[in-house]
């Protein structure tokens, strides 16, 4: 298994690495296929955040789904531990699930409801750079440069599945939304999480008439 460490705005001295690496070791022990391990250490500067000014995101690649933890705390390795709890949690959840998929367990339905996009709606910014691989993450800031905003852009592999499969590589990245395409409509969609343990899906139809009413007139 490897394990590779990194920092964002900041240098990660070699202790760090080496805990990281140490408790990086019981991964393997949850997810025998594992193949890689990121640590993405990033600093915050803002003195109002001295709280969470260490932020520690672990990113695991296997044959699979890819799992993925971060948490913030004022040192970085308190984040590591709070991370590394998250993370373990999730890939017990992804062994749960291996082991029902290999009994036939069902799966209950899935609660999907329309999306609103007016309650969702936000000035559209100016066309930031967009990275070209697959994992690849490309920061550029808004407009002409001098605003603070910065916009974050990865890129990623769009294997088709379906909407249960979404919502289950969406828990295991910890997110609340999760962009995919659907295997049975061949749709770009996305999953997002609603109140409680209820999920919406919004999907595109690529193929209709622009001229058409705008998407959000008769939801």
């Amino acid at each position: 298994m490897e394990i590779v460490v990194v920092g964002r705005h900041t240098e990660v001295a070699e202790r760090f690495r080496q805990h990281a690496e140490d408790k990086l070791a019981k991964v393997q022990q949850l997810a025998p296929t594992v193949q890689r391990v990121d640590v993405e250490v990033t600093h915050e500067n803002n003195p109002r955040l001295s709280e969470v000014r260490e932020r520690v995101e672990l990113t695991v690649r296997a044959k699979g789904p890819v799992i993925r933890a971060e948490a913030a705390a004022d040192d970085r390795f308190g984040a590591l531990d709070l991370a590394m709890d998250k993370l373990a949690q999730r890939l017990r959840r992804a062994r749960d699930r291996r082991k029902d998929h290999r009994n036939h367990t069902v799966v209950p339905p899935v609660d999907v409801r329309p999306f609103d996009p007016a309650a969702h709606s936000a000035p559209e910014p100016a066309a930031p750079t967009a990275p070209t691989t697959p994992g690849e993450a490309v920061e550029t800031p808004l407009g002409d440069g001098e605003s603070p905003v910065v916009i974050r852009q990865k890129l990623h592999n769009a294997e088709p599945m379906t909407v249960d499969d979404a919502l289950y590589e969406m828990e295991m990245v910890g997110h609340d939304f999760f962009l995919f395409v659907d295997v049975e409509t061949a749709r770009p969609s996305v999953a997002y999480r609603r109140r409680g343990w209820t999920y919406g899906v919004v999907a595109l139809d690529t193929s209709c008439d622009c001229a058409e009413e705008p998407i959000g007139k008769s939801a």
